[in-house]
């Protein structure tokens, strides 16, 4: 059973965690930056330039005690404030990384730069947990965000990555799901190879620490009855904590399906660098922002 709930992202940690913010001069990312801040979530390092730091803060009556400021004043190149605020995690200043107001291909140049940024031997992947109206559980779905077509080894990564992070939430042994359009193997279908291949690699213990079955289409990994209809006999069918997609065209429908279509709470993290990176979008609410900052910071704590 797992610890886990959103309502813990919401208190006040024991010990706030320092972030590094990459291009910070920008309203809603000091919102979100400030707020967490304010509830005792973390300790704001602010790379950007600092006139515009204040000048939005006054502007947006947004509180700048405590937080600390690296100028980079404009005109600034994007690969020099990426540089600095990667540099800030890589020499233990802070422990996680958002990116504010910039391209996200020139933060993540400076995250995976061999010398001075946070490169792993793994794989980069996106992770989002939902809290949904209704249902029973936080759901964590990987990746919406980052590979666009994983092989079966870049889907192995990536689930160990998931498993990993909810192994940090405070999950024992998460039910793994890989999903794909139906729940029988198809040749015809990559993704149903791929889900039963990493479902047998668990079983003969190449994946650890979790439960891991599949293929599984949408229905049969989240709804118990579903797989009861359809005769499926698992441990993580209908009960699933995390659902492996396909690929990011099928991952980024479903994640903004939850999003805006349900009611629902998410948060996101970008998992296998040496420290958690907070990666939202412009159309991000502001508490996704909030709670994708917390989420980070409850892994990097």
């Amino acid at each position: 059973m797992a610890s886990f709930s959103f309502s813990l992202l919401e208190q006040p940690f024991s010990r706030p965690v320092p972030i590094a913010v990459a291009a910070a001069a920008e309203a809603d990312v000091l919102r979100a930056v400030l707020g967490a801040a304010e509830r005792g979530i973390v300790v704001p390092h602010l790379v950007g330039d600092a006139t515009r730091i204040r000048q939005i803060a006054e502007e947006n009556r947004l509180n700048l005690d405590g937080a600390t400021i690296v100028d980079v004043a404009e005109p600034a190149d994007a690969a020099e404030v990426a540089r600095r605020a990667v540099a800030l995690v890589s020499t233990g200043e802070a422990a996680m990384l958002m990116k504010g107001l910039m391209d996200t291909s020139a933060l993540l140049k400076a995250v995976l730069d061999r010398t001075a940024g946070l490169r792993s031997s793994g794989v980069l992947s996106h992770l989002a947990m939902f809290e949904l109206e209704g249902f029973p559980r936080p759901l964590a779905i990987t990746d919406a965000a980052m590979n666009i077509a994983p092989d079966y080894e870049t889907k192995r990564a990536i689930l160990e990555n998931a498993v990993r992070f909810l192994h940090q939430l405070g999950y024992e042994e998460p039910r793994v799901a890989v999903l794909a359009a139906k729940e029988k193997v198809n040749d015809k279908m990559p993704a149903t190879v791929d889900a039963a291949a990493l479902a047998e690699s668990a079983r003969r213990g190449e994946i650890t620490g979790c439960l891991v079955d599949g293929p599984f289409a949408l229905d049969n990994a989240v709804s118990p009855e579903a797989a009861r209809i359809k005769g499926i006999s698992s441990p993580v069918a209908g009960n699933a904590d995390i659902l492996v997609v396909p690929r990011i065209e099928s991952g980024n429908i479903l994640y903004k399906a939850l999003a805006f279509l349900a009611p629902s709470r998410n948060a996101g993290v970008i998992l296998g660098a040496r420290a958690p990176i907070v990666l939202t979008s412009r159309a991000d609410s502001e508490d996704a922002k909030t709670l994708s900052i917390a989420l980070a910071a409850w892994a990097a704590g």
